[in-house]
């Protein structure tokens, strides 16, 4: 029976480079998918972009490609990646630079676009849409409609199968459906229909497993302890029957471990309902799934289910929302939680006299209650707690304000309790991105794939 190797190299900006390496040599891969993207990415990418148009997409893409290409090359490995951000047009021809520079001649690369719809809301409305703001229920954009720095959709992937039908080694997308980076693959080798809502759910619920990378291979799991050697990282293998049977694995000698149960952490991972899992290629359903050991770091994952996928693609809007000032400070025992009660107090007054225009503040006393707020258990006797960190970020409507509650915090140094330490350089004052997601009508959102060739 047919089948499919895909190996996952990526869970966001940022992630892990070696592993990524060791899977692609050691994983005997058909394919290898990368995510590179959050919600609040596409808005910083979006604004690099705006700042020098040859920027825009992840700064991990070129030394990723710089370490992998040659070793997919010799391997036969084609891969696909959503780091081309909110310009995945440059982020295809700096790639085809970089092959130029390592000697790989004959590049296919599919450059997927479509995503970003920044320029066209207004004609959405002219058209008489609205968008509910499906946080709190907002009916329209019209509070923030002077303040917006992106838009872009999760698109399927109807156009990176369309790339790999036309031969793409590489494909680069904007924002793609986490998990478009495996169906694709699924698609275009094992033959399955895209509107076969089975497979397809099949398809959407095996790239939800692998899709961040040591999430189902020990990393974020409740079996830390049983890690041994945690520093090898170990990113995962999907193996794709045509029937749709799935073999959850790792490279052999790899780090960490895969099991039954590392699969069902990462299977219910950001998930809110099981059987409707809402994806651009279709609705996965996990009730009825059955995982199963079948052998050292072998996991068989049977019985998925899948719904006709969505009309409407979900959209996420950025637009500019004040400012953050923040900085820390530490103070130490004797009497370490009445000294951080006082710094509070402290800065509170300190804002207060100062009429600073802030529209929310909090404060943490980390190592204490920073995790778990107001949740958290609190000490049996708090006279012997060794030593707190108080963190104050405060949201502002202007620089100068989170400007100066920075500056303010540093003053605890010679105003403070005795035993106040000094603060480590406070970050400067940033910019917030508010982000309100919305639904669009599927249709208003085509893509298209380029290819280009060196």
């Amino acid at each position: 029976m047919k089948k499919i190797r895909m190996g996952c190299g990526s869970a966001s900006w940022g992630d892990m480079l070696d592993p990524a390496v060791e899977l692609m040599e050691k994983g005997e891969l058909n394919y290898m998918g990368f995510d590179h993207l959050a919600e609040l990415t596409m808005s910083i990418l979006q604004r690099m972009k705006d700042k020098n148009p040859k920027r825009g997409y992840i700064p991990d893409l070129l030394p990723w490609m710089r370490a992998l290409l040659p070793i997919a090359k010799e391997k036969g490995v084609r891969m696909l990646t959503n780091a081309g951000g909110a310009n995945p047009e440059q982020a295809g021809a700096d790639v085809l630079g970089l092959c130029k520079e390592l000697g790989i001649d004959g590049m296919k690369i599919g450059v997927v676009s479509g995503d970003d719809v920044g320029a066209r809301l207004d004609d959405f409305r002219k058209q008489g849409l609205k968008f509910v703001n499906l946080d709190t229920g907002e009916e329209d954009i019209d509070r923030i409609a002077d303040k917006i720095v992106a838009a872009h959709v999760y698109v399927g992937s109807e156009s990176l199968v369309e790339g790999l039908e036309n031969g793409a080694d590489l494909i680069i997308t904007g924002r793609a459906s986490d998990n478009a980076m495996y169906v694709a693959p699924m698609v275009h080798e094992l033959g399955w229909k895209m509107d076969d809502w089975h497979k397809m759910g099949t398809a959407v619920t095996v790239g939800h497993i692998i899709e961040c990378s040591a999430g189902c291979a020990g990393g974020m799991s409740n079996f830390w302890k049983e890690i041994k050697e945690p520093w090898r990282v170990a990113f995962p293998i999907a193996e794709v029957y045509e029937d749709g049977r799935t073999i959850i694995t790792k490279a052999k000698g790899a780090g960490r471990m895969v099991n039954s149960w590392t699969v069902k952490e990462h299977l219910v991972y950001e998930v809110h309902d099981p059987e409707n899992y809402f994806m651009p290629d279709a609705i996965g359903d996990f009730s009825k799934i059955r995982v199963k050991d079948i052998g050292p770091d072998e996991v068989e994952v049977t019985g998925i289910g899948g719904k006709k996928r969505p009309d409407m693609l979900k959209m996420t809007i950025g637009y500019e929302d004040g400012w953050i000032g923040e900085s820390e400070i530490s103070v130490c025992w004797p009497d370490a939680y009445e000294k951080a009660k006082f710094c509070e107090e402290f800065l509170r007054g300190r804002f207060k006299a100062r009429n600073l225009t802030i529209d929310d503040v909090r404060f943490d006393f980390i190592g204490l209650n920073s995790i778990h707020g107001p949740l958290s258990k609190m000490a049996d006797n708090l006279e012997d707690i060794n030593e707190i960190r108080v963190r104050v970020a405060a949201k502002t409507r202007t620089r100068e304000d989170a400007n100066q509650v920075r500056r303010e915090v540093t003053h605890l140094w010679t105003h403070g309790p005795v035993g106040t330490t000094a603060v480590i350089s406070p970050p400067p004052p940033r910019k917030v991105i508010g982000l309100w997601p919305t639904l669009v009508p599927r249709e208003l959102v085509p893509t298209k794939v380029e290819m280009m060739e060196g």
